[in-house]
């Protein structure tokens, strides 16, 4: 069998899969073997090869999914809320609370809050999707003088965005953000449901009320690369010349 079979598998399969819904599950390896008369490991490649070109998403224990990428914006007066800037990309964003109990905060995030290190500190850990897919997980420190009761609060309104607008009464507001590509861990692709430790988006950033200044939140989160893909704005882009 030539090696470049599987190149040649998945031009068949992309193409197959180029109007289909996103989500649309695709065949496994044994199907696609029995399909094309191929060996379990070619039928892998080609996967792996559509999954690289970011056309499907391979789920751990799941099996493999039409992708769509969509942009994660940051800056150019972006709100820092998951949900609005999935939609704006035209996403279907969803959240799903895993813990939201008082912590001792780490000193590394202390300083950020207005905090002494070790005082107590809501840490809320979240893993969100788009299009009903794994996309990201996180852990988020809010002070408890912002939102005293932040689970109960996330029960009635499952966005922390509007949590801290309607519930703290806050313009939340991105006061610094920096974001790097880095091999996610295990327990980063455990959450994510990565079948392999790969490549991932760490973001972290600090949210202050846009009013007052008052430090609202710490986020530290990582980002499925074949999910979406980060682009930092800044400015305001000159007129297009006539």
């Amino acid at each position: 069998m030539p090696e470049t079979r599987y190149l040649e598998i998945a031009a068949v399969l992309e193409e197959e899969l180029a109007d289909a819904a996103v989500g649309t599950r695709i065949a496994s390896e044994a199907e696609l073997s029995a399909r094309f008369g191929v060996g379990r490991s070619a039928a892998r490649a080609a996967l792996q090869h559509l999954q690289r070109r970011n056309r499907i998403r391979r789920v751990k224990g799941v099996g493999s999914f039409v992708a769509r990428r969509i942009d994660y914006r940051i800056g150019s007066g972006a709100a820092p809320s998951w949900s609005h800037t999935v939609r704006a990309a035209g996403g279907e964003p969803s959240s799903v609370t895993l813990s939201c109990a008082l912590a001792p905060v780490p000193a590394s995030v202390a300083g950020h809050l207005g905090l002494d290190p070790g005082a107590p500190c809501h840490r809320l850990t979240r893993r969100s999707l788009v299009d009903g897919l794994p996309a990201a997980w996180g852990v988020e420190w809010v002070p408890p003088s912002v939102v005293p009761e932040l689970a109960q609060a996330l029960r009635v309104r499952n966005s922390l965005y509007e949590v801290l607008r309607q519930t703290a009464g806050a313009r939340p507001t991105r006061q610094w953000v920096r974001a790097g590509a880095d091999v996610v861990t295990e327990e980063v692709a455990r959450h994510l449901d990565l079948d392999e430790v790969t490549l991932g988006w760490f973001i972290e950033s600090c949210t202050v009320d846009g009013d007052t200044g008052r430090p609202l939140l710490v986020s530290e989160r990582w980002i499925r690369a074949d999910a979406m893909r980060v682009l930092f704005e800044a400015g305001t882009p000159a007129p297009s010349a006539p």
